[in-house]
């Protein structure tokens, strides 16, 4: 079974920038679209960006502009660039593949990030 170990996150200022990254147990780049999340507390979760197989990044328009999502194949790490931080990034943060428009594997810890001045 995958499993997908998040880290990066933390306290960051408004405007100011961090870099999550995810770590797979597997190489499933080549075989998914990757997908960050966050879940704000109270809220659903919900889909921030995505990148394809083929290395097509997309995102929510909340975060384009501001977020990159990329990846290092070699490593198995996903990662997810955050720009301008704004107190409405606050979530926990997570990775998971696209499967059937549905999260293919089970949910890693998270990791939190916490945008405040």
């Amino acid at each position: 079974q995958v499993q997908l170990v998040e880290s990066g996150g933390g306290l960051v200022q408004p405007g100011g920038s961090l870099r999550l990254s995810c770590a797979a147990t597997g190489s499933i780049f080549s075989a998914y679209t990757m997908a960050w999340y966050r879940q704000a507390p109270g809220k659903q979760r919900e889909l921030v960006a995505t990148i394809s197989n083929s290395g097509t990044p997309n995102y929510v328009d909340s975060v384009r502009g501001r977020f990159a999502i990329s990846r290092d194949m070699s490593k198995n790490t996903l990662y997810l660039q955050m720009n301008s931080l704004k107190p409405e990034d606050t979530a926990a943060y997570y990775c998971n593949a696209l499967f059937g428009g549905s999260a293919r594997f089970a949910w890693g810890q998270g990791t939190q990030v916490t945008v405040s001045s």
